[in-house]
C-alpha cells in the first residue's frame, strides 16, 4: 500500500485523475446530520436533547413508543396517554383523529399550517412568546392545528423546516419505523404550526400513520409548499395525443 502524499493515481489517464473525488468517511455529528442527510429517529429520542438544540425546530417534539410482540400471534402498541406523557405536559390532545395510507414509492410533498396571531400583536413576537420564552404563553389549540403522527406500518423519511416569521430556518431530517419493524425508530412526532413538513416512503411496502390534530379538518388551513410530487403526470406523448 503506497504511502498519502504519493501519486497514487500515476497509473491512471489524466482525464480520469481530473476527474476524481475522495468521499470524507469522518462521521459528522448528530447535530450536522439531523439538519443534513438525516438521522435515525431512535437516535434523537436517545441524545442529550441539549446537543441538538442549535438545530431543534422550537415546539416539535419526538418521543419513543414502545411495541410489545406477542409471537406467534402479532404486535400491540400504544400511541399515547391523554393524561400520561409528553402529550399531557403540554396539554395537548387531538380533536380529530385520521388514518393515511401511503403506496410504497410515493411521497407527501411539504405542507404547513398557519400559526394562529392575536389581532394587533406583532407576528415575530407573539410566537417567539410562545415557542422561545416558554412558559410566558400557552398555545391555543383550538385556533391553530398541531399534527401528532404516529406510524404502524413501513418506514418514512420526515422532513421538518421551520418557516415562522423571525424564527432561523432550521431542519430537521430523520427516519420513523412502523409498528411491524419494532426498534427504536418507532416514535411519535408532534409538529406545530409554522412548521413544514414533508415525507415519502421508504422500501418496497405500503406505509400507514394515524395521526391526530388539534382542529377539525379545515381545508383553508393546509398550505401547499412544493407539493408536485404528489401529482401523478400522465406520459408525456399521451398527453401530446390528449391535446391534439
Amino acid at each position: 500500500m503506497k504511502k498519502p502524499g504519493e501519486n497514487i493515481w500515476r497509473g491512471l489517464q489524466p482525464a480520469a485523475v481530473a476527474a476524481l473525488s475522495t468521499r470524507d468517511y469522518r462521521a459528522p455529528s448528530l447535530a450536522k446530520r439531523l439538519s443534513g442527510g438525516g438521522v435515525e429517529a431512535g437516535q434523537i429520542v436517545s441524545a442529550n436533547r441539549r446537543s441538538l438544540a442549535a438545530v431543534w425546530i422550537p415546539g416539535v417534539e419526538i418521543f419513543a413508543r414502545t411495541i410489545h410482540v406477542q409471537r406467534h400471534r402479532g404486535l400491540f402498541g400504544e400511541f399515547a396517554r391523554r393524561d400520561e406523557g409528553v402529550l399531557a405536559s403540554l396539554k395537548f390532545w387531538p380533536k380529530q383523529w385520521a388514518t393515511a395510507r401511503m403506496f410504497a414509492n410515493t411521497a407527501k410533498g411539504f405542507h404547513v399550517h398557519p400559526p394562529f396571531i392575536p389581532a394587533g400583536e406583532d407576528p415575530v413576537r407573539s410566537l417567539r412568546r410562545r415557542f422561545v420564552r416558554k412558559g410566558t404563553a400557552s398555545p391555543d389549540y383550538e385556533a391553530e392545528q398541531w399534527d401528532v403522527m404516529f406510524f404502524v406500518q413501513g418506514r418514512v423519511e420526515m422532513i421538518l423546516r421551520d418557516v415562522r416569521e423571525g424564527f432561523r430556518s432550521r431542519i430537521m431530517h430523520f427516519f420513523i419505523d412502523g409498528d411491524n419493524h419494532r426498534g427504536p425508530n418507532n416514535v411519535a412526532l408532534l409538529i406545530p404550526p409554522g412548521v413544514a413538513h414533508a415525507l415519502r416512503v421508504e422500501g418496497s411496502e405500503d406505509a400507514i400513520m394515524v395521526y391526530g390534530t388539534s382542529t377539525n379538518f379545515e381545508p383553508a388551513f393546509e398550505g401547499r409548499i412544493a407539493s408536485d410530487v404528489e401529482s401523478a403526470l400522465l406520459p408525456e406523448s399521451w398527453r401530446s395525443f390528449l391535446a391534439e
